[in-house]
């Protein structure tokens, strides 16, 4: 829609309010609402005025006055807001030089098409991300000088199949969760509501199921778009689920590994180039890929550990990259195999849905930065002519160990996978996509805030080892 548009969008709607939203460095929505008397068609040129110094990531307290830029094309009405709301995102400007602010994770999505365009490789990067959840009835946790703990409590949850009151049975066994069927399946209805609400908010929806894991996990899936669409998706997606959850006195979670012993949340990453509305994967090689597609591959593969700290961005995330459930620790290729880290989908014989699956990605990222670094991955492989070595179609976890030690793996902690990011970063770098400046404040953030601040805490666990010792 044109700013014009859009006005009249909202008076069709009887808009009483207008909601601005955009997204931290470390990939949470925030917003800030105002009257709709307020939305002028001016404000898509001059926006409005944010404090930007109380962001996670975002700028020092010496310079903290941000705009927000409303962006038409994202308008929708808000589903779950009493008073009728328009909701748009919007794009962060620093008021002084009337620039892009370079923190903003948005606009380092668009430089990544930006920068895609201007290689003349291809003039458009489609992605498609199956992001997996869990839906809890009661969460308690807390840490404190002298305790720390955590508490789920989920109707679908194994563990309380000793319930005596509210017990029907039927519940999911562990790793035997996926696609089962109700009343097994506890929230088949629920999920539909998610998805009517994302289908009236414009989201194109595919399919959705329960996941393999016991206490309610499920994935609903979207239909590819462009990159920057497809970053706006995401987390319309994780509002609309999160919102319809809460309404049913639900909780729903995007950490990748609340349950131990039990599989973990991925979001595996499906994604194509295409130049003049042509596909660029489909060729005669390995899987019906094309030879693109083949260093595409390559890239993704040699920049995996550094692309990890993006992409699996949290200490939990490295609780669910371990070996035994399904998760794809180890960087490798194949058809079909879905213990190799990149999988070639082999559903269709159709050149248009040619596409490589990217694994070792998790819903707890920021989708702006994780799609485009990825790409930033990809490409680098494609204008280097990256090879990624022979395909391996056997079960990774069955290899002997003489041969596992020749497959390279994701890192085994967050720590870690900063250090790959601090080591191996340039490919970030062209065309100005990402800057050397915000890979240090991620890093730094992402190391004080988070990996250190899990490691300086006692862990309960710890108790149970050593309490005697």
């Amino acid at each position: 829609m044109s700013p014009k548009e859009v006005i009249e969008y909202a008076k069709q709607n009887n808009a009483q309010q207008l909601d601005l939203r955009f997204t931290d460095l470390p990939g949470l929505q925030q917003h800030i609402s105002y009257p709709i008397s307020q939305l002028s068609e001016e404000s898509f040129e001059e926006g409005f005025g944010i404090d930007g110094s109380s962001i996670r990531g975002w700028a020092a307290i010496n310079e903290s006055d941000m705009l927000l830029i409303p962006d038409s094309n994202t308008a929708l009405m808000d589903p779950f807001f009493h008073v009728n709301t328009l909701v748009m995102t919007g794009n962060v400007i620093d008021p002084i030089t009337r620039q892009h602010y370079e923190r903003d994770p948005r606009w380092i999505a668009q430089k990544a098409e930006k920068y895609l365009q201007n290689t003349g490789l291809a003039d458009t990067a489609l992605f498609g991300a199956e992001a997996e959840f869990f839906i809890f009835d009661n969460v308690r946790f807390d840490q404190n000088h002298n305790s720390g703990y955590y508490f789920i409590d989920a109707e679908e949850g194994r563990w309380n199949s000793g319930r005596e009151k509210d017990n029907l049975g039927y519940r999911p066994r562990y790793k035997e969760g996926y696609t089962a069927l109700p009343p097994t399946d506890h929230y088949q209805d629920l999920r539909a509501e998610m998805v009517e609400v994302m289908i009236r908010c414009g989201l194109n929806i595919e399919c959705h199921h329960h996941e393999v894991a016991t206490a309610g996990q499920c994935e609903i899936d979207q239909k590819y778009d462009t990159l920057v669409k497809s970053a706006d998706n995401m987390m319309l997606y994780k509002y609309c689920i999160k919102n319809v959850a809460y309404q049913y006195g639900k909780s729903v979670t995007f950490m990748p590994k609340p349950i131990f012993g039990d599989n973990g949340s991925g979001m595996h990453v499906h994604q194509s180039l295409w130049k003049n509305d042509a596909p660029l994967f489909a060729g005669d090689m390995y899987a019906g890929l094309s030879q693109m597609a083949i260093w595409y591959i390559g890239g993704l593969l040699k920049h995996a550990r550094a692309l990890s700290a993006i992409i699996a961005p949290t200490t939990n995330s490295y609780k669910r990259l371990v070996p035994g459930y399904e998760a794809p620790v180890n960087l490798a290729y194949s058809r079909r195999n879905r213990s190799a880290a990149c999988r070639i989908p082999m559903y269709s014989a159709n050149p248009k849905a040619k596409r490589v699956e990217f694994r070792p990605p998790d819903p707890s990222s920021n989708p702006y930065l994780a799609f485009a670094a990825m790409m930033m991955a990809g490409l680098d492989g494609v204008l280097n002519k990256v090879d990624p070595g022979e395909p391996l179609d056997k079960d990774i976890y069955d290899l002997s160990p003489e041969e596992m030690r020749e497959v390279p793996s994701m890192p085994g902690s967050l720590e870690e996978a900063l250090g790959c990011l601090e080591e191996d970063h340039a490919f970030l770098l062209k065309g100005d996509v990402f800057t050397e400046e915000l890979i240090e404040t991620y890093i730094s953030y992402k190391m004080k805030n988070e990996a250190e601040a899990v490691r300086l805490r006692p862990h309960p666990w710890e108790f149970a080892m050593y309490y005697d010792i």
